[in-house]
């Protein structure tokens, strides 16, 4: 006979000292002994936090003709920026630092050829292209209105000297020169594009061309280019380096880096856009200290407004935030869970991975650790079960989930231990 499980769960505010002693082994979580309510027990299957508004229900942004400046969110409150969009993530743990209009669609102007180029470079890490093969300049690409690498007409341009037009010269005919050689066409390519978008989880986003150029169903939304620039930086390590190089030359026309934290040595990539719809956007990412923040802006005023946001917006994620590891793999979080007719009446679980947070710096004192299980856990019980989970995070904040797993195995009792245990000891 097994009982019904209910849930355990234990919540505490901890500071540095506290936490140093939990990772030592004291019981810290033992204490937290109280039998949870029903609603605790439905919330602890809710691991994964949702976004605000379901898929495809996004607002929609008119011109961006200037920018106003106005408060992003922020777990320390409200914080000014000129940017009509804006989304800071630190990447390394999944924590927002700032939102602002982030799942609200927007023209992304030249941001569009981080998509592009994740295409490319997904057809180059699979071998299906060559960074030494040519593709020809047709006549359509080489019309190409706004920036260009200047391709001549009719001659052949190798796949990595358009890689660096596409994104070092934001050239437009660059990009529909990879997308017919690879493609065929710019709309076959385009629908690549899409189909990859779904694929990686960018959920308010839809291109109709490979550069950026203005149409009404063109769209992104900041949170989203924060996304992408993720799955370049980690699926493409090897293709990564060319958003970081500064400047580039072709048919002898020399032409900068026009993401100016490039420039500058304060980002190691990604790209910068323009458009009257859209007004200046950037985005950009760096790596300190083994953390890595990746900032996006959009409608800015100008050049410089935009440089300058994304220097300050930078500078502040970095000096503002520090990532904490509270739990270590292997952690024994719970020494003592009750089990149910085991030949054990208890169980040690403990954290299947390491745990960590980003929080403002001088805030660990405000961390709350969490652990949810269902208690007690029937016999047999494998070594190495899930079995609940721990969760950590700041109050009013998305937590970050770990699951626990059981440290050792515990054999189900025989018939005659069920029977006395069911009449003498029972756990409640």
């Amino acid at each position: 006979m097994k009982a019904p499980p209910v849930w355990r769960a234990c919540s505490a505010g901890i500071d540095v000292q506290t936490r140093r002693s939990l990772m030592g082994g004291v019981a810290g979580f033992t204490a937290c002994s109280l039998l949870a309510s029903s609603r605790a027990g439905q919330a602890a299957g809710l691991h994964r936090q949702g976004r605000g508004r379901p898929a495809g229900q996004v607002k929609e942004a008119g011109p961006a003709t200037d920018s106003v400046v106005g408060d992003a969110v922020t777990p320390m409150g409200p914080m000014p920026t000129s940017a009509r969009w804006a989304y800071i993530l630190d990447s390394t743990t999944g924590t927002v630092l700032l939102s602002r209009n982030a799942e609200e669609r927007m023209p992304p102007s030249s941001l569009t050829k981080m998509m592009t180029a994740y295409v490319v470079f997904a057809f180059l890490a699979s071998g299906r292209i060559r960074l030494e093969q040519e593709f020809p300049v047709s006549s359509r690409a080489w019309k190409m209105e706004g920036s260009r690498m200047f391709v001549p007409l009719g001659s052949s341009v190798s796949v990595e000297n358009l890689i660096r037009g596409m994104l070092i010269q934001s050239g437009n005919d660059a990009c529909v020169v990879l997308a017919e050689g690879i493609a065929g066409s710019e709309e076959r390519f385009v629908a690549l594009m899409n189909e990859a978008a779904q694929r990686i989880g960018l959920r308010n986003s839809h291109f109709m061309n490979v550069t950026g150029l203005p149409d009404a169903s063109h769209y992104m939304c900041a949170q989203d280019v924060a996304m992408l620039a993720q799955h370049l930086i980690r699926d493409f390590p090897r293709y990564y380096g060319f958003f970081g190089e500064k400047e580039f030359t072709f048919n002898h026309i020399r032409q900068g880096n026009r993401n100016v934290l490039v420039d500058k040595g304060l980002a190691d990539g990604l790209k910068t856009g323009h458009t009257d719809a859209g007004g200046f956007g950037l985005c950009a990412s760096s790596e300190r200290n083994g953390n890595r923040v990746i900032v996006v802006i959009n409608g800015t005023a100008s050049t410089n407004e935009r440089a300058h946001e994304g220097e300050r917006l930078m500078s502040w994620a970095f000096s503002s935030f520090e990532t904490v590891q509270l739990l270590h793999k292997g952690q024994v979080v719970e020494p003592a869970a009750a089990v149910w007719n085991g030949e054990h009446r208890t169980v040690g679980l403990a954290v299947a991975e390491d745990v960590s947070l980003t929080i403002p710096v001088g805030w660990s004192s405000k961390v709350q650790i969490s652990v949810d299980y269902p208690s007690p856990i029937p016999a047999p019980v494998a070594a190495g079960q899930k079995s609940g989970h721990v969760s950590v995070g700041l109050p009013g904040q998305p937590r970050v989930y770990s699951p626990l797993y059981t440290v050792s195995p515990v054999g189900e009792l025989g018939f005659a231990g069920r029977i006395l245990t069911r009449f003498g000891h029972a756990p409640q």
